[in-house]
């Protein structure tokens, strides 16, 4: 193992030096949170695939796959949906917007009282959505040196934070460009080909499984259904997903940059899917699904290329985690802390912002490690923070988007509402019945509709003043260096 713990440690401290170099480029609010606006398409699409295709949809969709056969990408799959939907439909007029966080829009659209409680939802979700990340370290972490999850979760989780909070997202992108390099080697080009070789191939599976396993709808449509509901208009409305929205340089970039990450997701889904059907071929009574992507890496792939897959999956989580971590600190300083203290900074100021921002990315990084180590189940906080998001915020989102009748008061019923009921039925049905997401969905959007038909309609200016931010024909805010990333 000596080679494959040199491949990771190496790794690991490259990481760190790029959180170093990123330090030196993060001179203001703009270039701390999203990369100064002016990431070319190649990194932008890479960066967006690397946060989307986290530890979830990579052991995870192992496991999945392991279960269910290949219907085990649907998981995976809604994702890439949800993006490419993104990315086609919405990303060039979120683009536009030149704001940093999803309260920012809600505010422009309604007249600036929508934002600190959904800015609350906004945080819980990427609060839990850092954690379930950063849970995902102690799986790796056992594998690789067979340590303790405690201090797994610590030891990965600091390594993100340090990085995150030197450079903010210029850090992070280029960690993530990394990441996704590392992603596509070790999933795609090694472990895939080599666990279809070692499990006989297609054919040799095919004879050793069930035919249901090869049934693309085999996992079940109302499992299928409701991984849409949370997973492809989660992509639609998060703030992690958003936030990279943020950091392209055009909204064509958005565009056709989110199209090809999306599609990448897609052959992602279906590879991880395979993967874990020849591990069930291999290892038909594995004693947890979760476990089927660490037993085929660790026993089936050669010294060296072992490490590179093992570092392929630390990529993925902390693609995830720090894209999570750095969406949470932005959103609890600008939507909430800055809000409750009572006076937003000005323009002229947003140099001075960046050691604020750097302090909440560290508190909050601090958080998400002792959640981590205090919570055992990363499904069911994976589905809080999805249940939580769609129920919560898509209706006043998309409303705000596409019906010019929602009102300021529409958007707030639909957060509560939504939100109270999300909680509620979790309360009452168990944190992984499909109820809360499907029924607080559909209050949110009863709440939405009604009282936004019940109150005045918003105000002309502040409608005329959204229409002009979406056309892009007012400018948000002034770049610090103009000149683009062509990467």
């Amino acid at each position: 193992m000596a080679v494959d713990y040199t491949v990771i440690v190496v790794y690991l401290a490259g990481m760190l030096a790029m959180g170093w170099w990123g330090m030196r480029r993060a001179k203001s609010k703009s270039e701390f949170l999203v990369a100064g606006r002016r990431l070319g398409p190649a990194m932008y699409s890479g960066t967006m695939a690397a946060i989307v295709l986290g530890g979830a949809s990579t052991i995870g969709g192992v496991g999945l796959g392991y279960q269910y056969g290949l219907s085990g990408a649907w998981m995976v799959f809604t994702i890439g949906l949800g993006l490419l939907a993104l990315s086609v439909f919405f990303s060039a007029r979120i683009a536009r917007l030149k704001v940093y966080t999803v309260s920012e829009m809600l505010d422009l659209r309604y007249g600036g009282r929508a934002g600190v409680i959904s800015g609350v939802v906004m945080w819980a979700y990427t609060l839990m959505l850092a954690v379930t990340s950063t849970i995902a370290y102690a799986t790796i972490f056992d594998v690789l040196f067979d340590m303790n999850r405690t201090l797994a979760i610590v030891l990965g989780g600091s390594i993100v934070v340090a990085y995150s909070t030197l450079g903010g997202m210029w850090s992070i992108t280029l960690t993530d460009m990394v990441q996704f390099v590392v992603k596509t080697v070790g999933v795609l080009l090694l472990l895939l080909p080599i666990a279809v070789i070692k499990a006989g191939g297609f054919s040799e599976m095919k004879a050793k499984l069930p035919t249901e396993y090869f049934d693309p709808l085999g996992i079940g449509g109302e499992t299928i259904f409701t991984y849409v509901l949370i997973y492809t208009f989660g992509m639609l409305i998060g703030q992690d997903i958003w936030q990279r929205v943020f950091t392209a340089r055009s909204d064509k970039t958005a565009k056709w940059g989110g199209t090809v990450a999306g599609t990448y997701c897609l052959v992602y889904a279906l590879a991880g899917a395979v993967i874990g059907t020849a591990a069930k071929v291999l290892y038909p009574k594995l004693p947890s699904t979760d476990t089927a992507f660490a037993t085929i890496v660790k026993d089936q792939l050669p010294v060296g290329v072992r490490g590179l897959v093992l570092a392929a999956a630390l990529a993925a989580v902390m693609s995830t985690s720090s894209g999570a971590l750095i969406a949470c600190a932005t959103v609890a300083n600008n939507d909430i802390w800055s809000k409750l203290r009572g006076a937003m900074k000005r323009d002229g100021e947003e140099h001075d912002e960046v050691k604020g921002n750097r302090v909440f990315i560290l508190i909050m990084g601090v958080a998400v490690i002792c959640t981590a180590v205090a919570l055992n189940n990363v499904v069911e906080a994976l589905t809080v923070a999805y249940n939580l998001l769609v129920g919560g915020l898509l209706v006043p989102i998309l409303g705000g988007l596409l019906w010019k009748r929602g009102t300021a008061q529409g958007a707030l019923a639909s957060v509560v509402v939504g939100g109270l009921a999300v909680i509620g039925l979790m309360a009452t049905q168990g944190i992984l019945a499909n109820e809360p997401v499907y029924y607080g969905l559909l209050s949110s959007l009863a709440a939405y509709i009604v009282v936004s038909l019940a109150t005045p309609a918003t105000d002309a200016a502040v409608l005329a003043a959204w229409r002009e931010r979406l056309a892009g024909r007012t400018a948000a805010e002034p770049l610090s260096e103009p000149t683009p990333v062509h990467q």
